[in-house]
């Protein structure tokens, strides 16, 4: 079969994923979507109890609207902001129906390749389809060739480590049964598992004020409770977030309500805080910084470090990603929390986002790679651009016209600045407002 007949691979079945695949469908592009989950949008439905910091108007991908709104969809308020598990319902779940066969579940991508080439392999290279190897719930493998490849497949399933060094410290694995790598919920396992405990939270971007927030609220916090906010910098600063600076309110609230939560006492802050061990004790969990600093008496740890992107099925084809973020090279100078704390990023395309191999592209949370704060709708535009790019309609793939929102966190000190306190060149937060508890969209 000749690689023009070949339909577009798309890895993950997530919001992006999904999206590619809209795009792909309206522009009569055939294409496959690879999700290793037993249900489309797999990993959002892990997370579902959490309301996105962003609104409905920034939560669906305009190729996706067109087509559910052919099919009789009504869009959800605008205005409102989802829970994961509404965005499931009300349009990832309709998306995918309307897709149909083309998304296919149960099936694991575990290694992808040019066809008869493995990654030293130059002659011939160009002219041949891709093949991803795929395992499928019943237990076997399959070689499936693709024309191109959008991996789509995000971070969510390959969270960073407690540890200081990217490694997991010191007796973490021993005690994964007491380590919760997410966000609690509210439902009966996690009020047994958390309401009245002594729980430290390890981390200090959005998942980690989510979960602070959650711990400190009834019906996980009680009277007996107890919560330890333990952050690596030498002291909280721009952690707090952007406040009423913040052009997404909702994200902006939820560093203001910590802040709340903290100066009411509700949490024990502990600065520069760099986890070494994990220890078991009689009296309960230790964590141990790398310069001896204790925190004991723990029953449970939240880990929200951040999450990294699985390269490993991308080991035969050819790559280019920067060696710090493991994001396409070109993306992540404008993305990298060590160069600059702004949240604003520029739009971009699949120029930025294609790899040496020719036809891949990485898109969505994977093209962030360890970078923080990715929203829907800088993935939307990414792969409204690569779609264009694959179906030859360059001129539409390079016109880039979208304003995305600042945090209002912005300075010249990186986020991982360990010994920044200031609140960056936009100013301190405000005081207390009364919005939901929110989570990045991913």
């Amino acid at each position: 079969m000749g690689s023009a007949t070949l339909p577009v691979a798309v890895i993950g079945a997530g919001p992006i994923g999904l999206a590619t695949a809209a795009e792909l469908v309206r522009r009569d592009q055939e294409v496959i979507v690879l999700e290793q989950g037993e249900t489309a949008a797999a990993a959002v439905r892990q997370w579902g109890h959490v309301r996105l910091f962003s609104p409905w108007s920034e939560l669906t991908s305009p190729a996706a609207v067109a087509l559910l709104e052919d099919a009789g969809w009504v869009h959800p308020d605008p205005a409102a902001y989802p829970t994961g598990a509404e965005w499931v319902r009300d349009y990832l779940d309709p998306l995918a129906s309307l897709l149909g066969e083309r998304v296919l579940t149960g099936r694991e991508v575990t290694g992808v390749a040019r066809a008869e080439r493995d990654l030293l392999v130059d002659s011939g290279r160009a002219d041949q389809p891709f093949v991803l190897h795929v395992h499928d719930s019943a237990g076997s493998t399959q070689r499936v060739q693709a024309r191109a490849v959008v991996d789509c497949s995000g971070t969510w399933g390959s969270p960073n480590p407690l540890g200081a060094e990217g490694y997991p410290a010191a007796g973490e694995s021993a005690a994964a049964d007491r380590i919760l790598y997410g966000m609690p919920d509210a439902d009966d396992n996690a009020q047994a598992r958390f309401a009245g405990k002594a729980t430290a939270v390890v981390g200090s971007g959005a998942s980690a004020l989510t979960a602070l927030i959650a711990l400190t609220s009834a019906p996980l916090h009680t009277p007996d409770s107890r919560v330890v906010w333990a952050v690596r910098r030498g002291a909280v600063g721009n952690a707090f977030g952007g406040g009423e600076l913040d052009e997404l309110p909702a994200r902006g609230a939820l560093g203001t309500r910590v802040r709340a939560a903290v100066d009411a006492g509700l949490i024990e802050v502990v600065t520069g805080f760099r986890v070494a061990a994990v220890q078991e004790q009689e009296a309960g969990l230790v964590l141990v910084s790398t310069d001896g600093q204790r925190v004991e008496g723990l029953e449970q740890v939240v880990g929200a470090t951040g999450f990294r992107p699985d390269v490993s099925f991308l080991s035969e084809v050819r790559l280019d990603l920067d060696h710090r973020l493991q994001a396409p090279t070109l993306l992540a100078p404008g993305i990298d929390p060590n160069l600059h704390s702004c949240g604003s990023v520029e739009p971009h395309g699949y120029d930025v986002l294609a790899q040496p191999e020719g036809d891949l592209y990485l898109a969505g949370m994977k093209s962030y790679g360890r970078a923080p704060s990715f929203l829907a709708m800088t993935g939307y535009e990414q792969v409204r651009s690569i779609a264009a790019a694959i179906a030859g309609d360059l001129d539409t793939a390079r016109a880039i016209e979208l304003t995305l929102p600042d945090t209002g966190v912005c300075g010249g000190a990186g986020l991982f600045d360990e010994d920044s306190s200031a609140g960056g060149c936009c100013g301190t937060t405000a005081g207390p407002q009364e919005l939901t508890l929110t989570v990045p969209a991913r």
